[in-house]
């Protein structure tokens, strides 16, 4: 405890050595962490929950925001991992807004280009939508590694092949071409 009475100091959040996934720990012949789960009655599959209308909003420049169709890939794509249970919804809502605004960040900058005039002074600056999308592509790169740290955590096999992530670079360029 400090002089003036607060509590500082200490461990840093995130501070400290990652723990081990559940594939790198039974590849080593350790025993992971297993839950004792009741033996269900009836295995009922789960259906995807509906897609919130904000993740289906027309855009002011009349276009369809994308992010109701990130939700959908990402939710097959943790259902077909068995851990669509385990990521709560809104932190897959969240990755598809924030992915779907990088996009339209995108877009703009191809539009528009990367300079753009000062409103007083009409002198050249930097185009806003450059640092929004670096904001977006971080905060989606935050979350996804979030969604991806549960997944590789519970599954027993090491995961090797495409994700939604890897994805994204080719729905923006799709969205350029107007394929979409």
């Amino acid at each position: 405890m400090a002089k003036d009475g607060t509590n500082r100091g200490g461990a840093r959040v995130g501070a400290g050595r990652k723990p081990k996934a559940l594939a790198d720990k039974l590849a080593e012949g350790k025993t992971g962490k297993v839950l004792d789960l009741p033996t269900p009655t009836s295995i009922e599959g789960r259906e995807m929950p509906p897609v919130k209308d904000y993740l289906k909003a027309k855009q002011k420049n009349g276009k369809d925001l994308e992010a109701s169709e990130i939700f959908e890939d990402t939710w097959k794509w943790l259902m077909e991992r068995g851990c669509e249970n385990l990521v709560n919804t809104q932190l897959i809502e969240q990755y598809a807004m924030s992915v779907s605004r990088w996009i339209q960040c995108e877009e703009c900058i191809s539009e528009y280009g990367f300079l753009a005039r000062h409103p007083t002074t009409g002198n050249a600056i930097a185009s806003p939508y450059v640092s929004m999308s670096r904001d977006y592509m971080k905060q989606s790169s935050q979350l996804w590694f979030q969604i991806f740290q549960v997944v590789k955590e519970n599954n027993a096999t090491t995961y090797q092949g495409n994700t939604p992530q890897d994805d994204v670079m080719e729905r923006l360029l799709r969205s350029r071409k107007g394929m979409n």
